[in-house]
Order: C-alpha cells, then sequence, then structure tokens
C-alpha cells in the first residue's frame, strides 16, 4: 500500500525532493507517477513554499524559471482543485479572473483560426486567415497591462508577507510570454499569406506563444491567485486596488462593486538613528531624500502657494544656477522683469484650476533645454504651489537605434568602502 503524506510540512519537502530529481534529469512522467505514489494532495501555497526552498537552499533561480512549466505540468493532479472563492464584483482578484476569462476567449479563436490551417491547400491563400490571427496575437498582447500589474502591484503585497516565490519566477515568465507574443506579431506581419509559410509559423511560433500564455492562466488561476486570497489582508487589496488603474486593464474593465477598506494611517518605515520622512509609500531619512533630489537628472524648484520659493535640488549639473538666498523670496522677484508677466499668468491659471502644465524649449549655451511648470494640488484638488522641471534633452534627442546590452559611458571614482 503507497505511503500518503498528509503532514504539510512533510509534504513540502517530499514535493522538493521529487522535483529536484526533474531538474536532475528524470523523466517527468516518472516524477508525476511518484508524486501520485506519495503524496494524496498538495495545495497551491505548498508548490510555491517548495520552490522558495530550493532557492534558498542555492538553487539558481533561472534553473527554477527553465523549468516551473514541468513544475506545473507534473504537480497537476495532486493539485487541489479548490472551488473559486466568491469576490465582490470589481475587487483586483475578479478583475484578474475576467481578464483571464477573456484572454481564453482569444485563445480559442486563434486555436479555431490554426484549426482551419491544416486544412488549407500549401498553395492556397491564406490572407484572411494571417489577418485573423493577427488580430487575436494583437488582443493577447494587450495581457502586458495584466502581468504589470501582477508584477508591480500583486508581487509586492506577497513579498511583504513572505511569499517571494511567485515575483522570482512568474515574473520571467510573463516576459517570455511577452517576447513570444511581440515575436509572433512581428512574424505575422512580415508574412505574404501563403498557406505554407502560415502552416509553418502557427505550428511553431504560434503554437509556442498560445501555450505560454495559456499556461500562464493556468498558474495564476490554480496556484497564483489561490495563493494571494488565503494570504493577502483586505488592506492589501485595497492597496493593490487603488495602485492598479496606472498600469491599465487587459481586454476588460473592472466591474463596480468592490468597496474598499477606509485605509489605515500607514507607520512608515522606522530608521534608527535616522530622522525619518513619512510617505504614503514609504519613508526616506533626511540624507537619502536630499540625496535622491540631487541625483535626478532633473532640476526642481518648488514654489509654495504664497509665491514664495520653497525648495530647489542641488544636483552637481544645474543648467541655471540656484543660491540658497532665493529661499523665502517672491519667485517674481526671481526673474527678470519681461518675464514676470508671464510668471504671474502661470500662477494664476494654476492657482484657479484654469491650467494645470506649462511648458517650454529653448536653447540654451549650446543646449536644448525643456522645462516645465506643474500645478501641485493635494487630493481634494486644493492648490499647494508650482513644481518647476528643467531637463538637458541634448543627448537624448541625438539618441538613436538601440541599446539593449550594459555599456557605461564613462568610468566613475570607486564608491568609498562602507
Amino acid at each position: 500500500m503507497s505511503e500518503l503524506i498528509d503532514n504539510r510540512a512533510q509534504r513540502v519537502r517530499t514535493l522538493k525532493e521529487i522535483i529536484m530529481g526533474l531538474h536532475a534529469g528524470e523523466a517527468p512522467e516518472r516524477v508525476q507517477a511518484r508524486l501520485r505514489e506519495l503524496v494524496r494532495q498538495t495545495e497551491p501555497s505548498e508548490i510555491v513554499a517548495m520552490e522558495q526552498q530550493l532557492m534558498a537552499e542555492g538553487m539558481p533561480v533561472s534553473q527554477i524559471q527553465a523549468l516551473c512549466d514541468l513544475h506545473s505540468q507534473v504537480t497537476r493532479e495532486v493539485l487541489v482543485q479548490l472551488a473559486p472563492r466568491e469576490v465582490p464584483p470589481g475587487h483586483p482578484l475578479d478583475t484578474f479572473r475576467r481578464e483571464n476569462a477573456a484572454l481564453r476567449e482569444v485563445l480559442g479563436r486563434a486555436r479555431a483560426v490554426l484549426g482551419r490551417l491544416r486544412d488549407l491547400p500549401e498553395e492556397a491563400s491564406a490572407e484572411a486567415e494571417r489577418l485573423e490571427l493577427r488580430r487575436a496575437v494583437n488582443e493577447l498582447m494587450d495581457v502586458a497591462k495584466h502581468y504589470q500589474r501582477k508584477e508591480h502591484a500583486l508581487f509586492p503585497r506577497l513579498e511583504r508577507h513572505g511569499v517571494t516565490g511567485p515575483s522570482k519566477v512568474m515574473w520571467a515568465k510573463d516576459d517570455e510570454v511577452r517576447a513570444l507574443l511581440k515575436s509572433l506579431e512581428e512574424a505575422l506581419r512580415a508574412q505574404a499569406g501563403r498557406a505554407s509559410e502560415l502552416k509553418a509559423l502557427a505550428s511553431g511560433l504560434g503554437q509556442r506563444a498560445l501555450a505560454a500564455v495559456e499556461e500562464m492562466i493556468y498558474k495564476e488561476e490554480n496556484i497564483l491567485l489561490p495563493l494571494s486570497l488565503s494570504t493577502l489582508t483586505e488592506e492589501d487589496w485595497a492597496e493593490i486596488w487603488e495602485s492598479s488603474p496606472r498600469y491599465g486593464w487587459c481586454l476588460v474593465e473592472p466591474r463596480t462593486g468592490y468597496r474598499p477598506p477606509a485605509p489605515a494611517r500607514r507607520e512608515g518605515l522606522k530608521l534608527p538613528g535616522a530622522a525619518a520622512v513619512e510617505l504614503p509609500t514609504g519613508a526616506l531619512s533626511l540624507e537619502q531624500l536630499a540625496a535622491i533630489f540631487n541625483t535626478l537628472p532633473v532640476d526642481l524648484t518648488f514654489v509654495d502657494a504664497e509665491d514664495r520659493v520653497a525648495f530647489f535640488s542641488e544636483g552637481p549639473d544645474r543648467i541655471f544656477a540656484r543660491s540658497r538666498a532665493i529661499l523665502g523670496r517672491k519667485v517674481q522677484h526671481c526673474h527678470p522683469p519681461k518675464s514676470v508677466e508671464v510668471v504671474d499668468r502661470i500662477l494664476e491659471d494654476f492657482r484657479s484650476g484654469r491650467q494645470d502644465v506649462a511648458e517650454f524649449w529653448i536653447r540654451h549655451q549650446g543646449r536644448f533645454v525643456h522645462i516645465r511648470y506643474f500645478a501641485v494640488r493635494d487630493g481634494e484638488r486644493r492648490y499647494l504651489g508650482t513644481l518647476e522641471v528643467t531637463q538637458d534633452l541634448t543627448r537624448l534627442r541625438a539618441l538613436e537605434g538601440e541599446r539593449r546590452l550594459l555599456h557605461y559611458d564613462e568610468p566613475v571614482a570607486a564608491a568609498p568602502s562602507a
């Protein structure tokens, strides 16, 4: 009789040992048979815990990434198939699920085109199929928004609960999906519409791209999303909901109905021995904050609601020199008389709410300089002041082609030892 393992910790250890056999070259069918013999069932969190243990013990993340599709395939028969837990319409999880459903529908249409292609004579025209497949692939490329929300909104919240595996393993698989879809779209665009060529493309790159999207949907629906639902708090989901719109939506819009709880006051990161400035998205020591402002590749100047200069950054390559003597000074007094009328116009338009941005570009001492003024407002759109952002765009305007490999333009002095 088989020795079925019901203890969670022991299941994770057994999963790890068996999966290590897969990494050592053992046949997936043999690995799957051993799992069926030893493990009655496993939960999504156990698969993630198993991968995290492998990483903690020194297995390269790249190796786990390379075989994580096989991990999910060999564990499917023992993975607990939980009924999806209900969440309110518009909850971030609800949106992730609906996007996956929309992606499945597009995948179904794409596979239907591949099925028709198989029946076409080699010498026939397949232009209609090429165009239809291009439309489907263009829709599938919308998955980039889904992945960005997952990577930048969901993963950080899981990491706060000690769940680091998905962000280390899944993110690379997301990149693979994006790259495959982009390659497929480019290949379809270059195709002439001949059946023989399109069949070869569809059976190779096309099948790999569609399978990669399907595999990620499986991982999300059966591992990531159930794990997230059992791990994250309501406050976590509220923060994900709040940050999600900046990344956009994949194929569907969120439904209405979800009402996140009122945000609790955040304590911020405590920095021993340093005065910390606590912000909604973190905390910085005064030293860190000043260094960040002075590292930015732009010059900043902030004028408060009373039109007085309250702050400016001190980067090493400021375009327009600033003296600390201007702090507290009326900004109108910091400009030549011929410019004061324009300054007053901008400030009044910002203060009244008629405008939010004013933009200029000039040539200054052989450089192309971009100057923008932004109205700074609070959450209720009350005017707090004006931010001036000045940037030398000369080098950026001259860039051509691409740089995909690491290359430092000039050496810098060695950093001081800690």
